[in-house]
């Protein structure tokens, strides 16, 4: 066993260490965040304000970090490999399936066990997405509008961080005729609020722009609200849809609480 090889292990084992402190410290920023915007939110509409981009580049800063997690990890068990053993046969054949399984677990794990409970917490929330209708972008970043519809949650991959979801009506100009499925990243979802829990949902004042789901249809399309003060969060609210002119003036339309979720930022319609 030469020493250069311990060397290296002990190197690594420093740069992983380094990686999850880093990692916890931008994880505070994003709780730090997170309770800023949850305790203002109308700071976000203000001329000038940079507090979702810096959000979206410590969301990016710490998905960086947890893949360069998850390459030292790997590079570990590899030199670590190299160090044992070989052994019969038939056992270095199931220690190497072993490791493999092990490699599995800790790309599948380490975004999830070793993040903090705020992030473990939204992880196990898109989980228990299954089943329910979210919207969902399915336009790629580069098209040249936005397209949001509903669609059932089938499955979260924990791994990927990715929605398999099923779009139930596709409109009549789609090729398949058929219901449709997508896998889409964590940004293209939105969840609904919920219909019997409506503790949780978002009061939009007069004058916001949400995202809506247009009566009769299950497409999403950008809105204003014109209802006044609302009594109860259970209240239906009264929006103006954009590009909804008839007779040269906007109809205001009825749309239940749980259909309305805030407009993402840069939407593109």
């Amino acid at each position: 066993m030469a020493s250069s090889d311990i060397g290296l292990i002990l190197e690594n084992s420093k740069e992983l260490d380094r990686l999850r402190k880093e990692q916890e410290e931008v994880l505070l920023e994003i709780n730090k965040m997170h309770k800023k915007l949850q305790a203002t939110p109308e700071v976000v509409e203000k001329p000038g304000d940079t507090s979702l981009a810096k959000l979206k580049s410590l969301y990016t800063q710490a998905k960086e970090l947890s893949e360069s997690e998850v390459s030292v990890s790997s590079a570990l068990l590899t030199q670590l490999d190299a160090l044992l053993p070989s052994g019969p046969p038939g056992q270095q054949r199931r220690r190497i399936e072993g490791n493999d399984q092990k490699r599995k677990r800790i790309k599948a794990d380490s975004d999830i066990s070793r993040l903090s409970p705020a992030v473990r917490s939204q992880l196990e929330a898109c989980v228990s997405l299954k089943g329910e209708q979210v919207a969902a972008r399915v336009t790629g970043d580069n098209a040249e509008k936005d397209e949001w519809f509903v669609v059932k949650v089938i499955h979260f991959d924990r791994e990927t961080k990715e929605f398999e979801v099923l779009d139930e009506e596709p409109g009549d100009d789609e090729e398949s005729g058929g219901q449709r499925k997508y896998k889409l990243p964590m940004s293209c979802i939105i969840p609904f609020p919920k219909r019997n829990d409506p503790s949780n949902a978002p009061d939009f004042p007069h004058g916001r722009h949400v995202l809506a789901v247009y009566p009769g249809t299950t497409a999403l399309y950008k809105a204003t609200v014109v209802s006044p003060l609302r009594k109860r969060k259970t209240d239906d609210y009264l929006l103006e849809f954009d590009d909804d002119e008839e007779d040269g003036a906007l109809p205001q339309r009825i749309v239940p609480f749980y259909k309305v979720v805030p407009l993402p930022e840069g939407h593109r319609q």
